[in-house]
């Protein structure tokens, strides 16, 4: 069994995609595209896979390095917004003002959106873990899909209610946000049924790759104690 004060390659590896998902998904959602008669944004295929790391580090190294992970993610996604929000705000070039538009589409996130998404994805994500660590010590290392599954209807779910509201409140009818926000759900819980197989055959490697399997007995799950692992 190895140490599990230590971060792992394997564990590096899952933080690094974890963040790239994250701020790519947030640039990413200034496309709006067309999925059969549905629309919805680009971020759409990425931001899932966040979803999915979050459980597999959960299901392999316990919530205490998902803790890290997701606190990590955060504030890699508010720098990242913040350079973006820096970047707009100085002066361009004389030859590049009429492209000046365009990045500021991408980069220049209104400050509520900016907002509701952060705060929306950490109440999300902490949410998905708790989930995820609580039914392990429940079911061991039986159904692992339904733990996934579950978590991510719990998580996906209480994001989509948080970043809705506040991002677009007021902004379009009520009946209209909560079908976007129906949508979004069920959409993101199909994406990550659809890619359980590979979901269960990468965390199976993990687990025997690192020699481990984390039961979160006797652990705190304030979401401050970042320096726990």
């Amino acid at each position: 069994m190895k140490n599990k004060q230590t971060v792992s390659l394997s564990f590096m590896l899952m933080g690094i995609l974890f963040c790239v998902c994250l701020v790519a998904s947030n640039l990413l959602e200034t496309k709006i595209v067309q999925v059969g008669t549905f629309s919805m944004t680009a971020g759409f295929i990425v931001f899932p896979i966040s979803y999915i790391i979050n459980d597999c580090v959960a299901e392999v190294w316990g919530y205490k390095k998902v803790r890290l992970l997701i606190w990590m993610g955060f504030l890699m996604n508010f720098f990242v917004v913040s350079l973006g929000g820096l970047a707009c705000a100085m002066p361009s070039a004389p030859f590049w003002a009429e492209n000046e538009v365009h990045f500021e589409f991408v980069f220049k996130l209104a400050p509520r959106i900016a907002a509701a998404s952060l705060f929306a994805f950490l109440v999300g994500s902490f949410l998905n873990a708790f989930v995820m660590s609580r039914m392990k010590l429940r079911d061991k290392e039986r159904h692992f899909s339904w733990r996934a599954i579950a978590s991510t209807l719990v998580g996906e779910g209480a994001d989509s209610i948080i970043f809705f509201p506040l991002a677009f409140g007021g902004l379009m009818p009520v009946e209209e946000l909560l079908k976007l926000m129906l949508l979004q759900v069920s959409a993101k819980t199909l994406y990550e049924i659809i890619a359980l197989p590979v979901t269960i055959r990468v965390v199976g490697y993990v687990k025997r790759s690192e020699g481990t399997s984390v039961y979160d007995e006797n652990i705190s799950y304030n979401v401050l104690k970042v320096n726990e692992l």
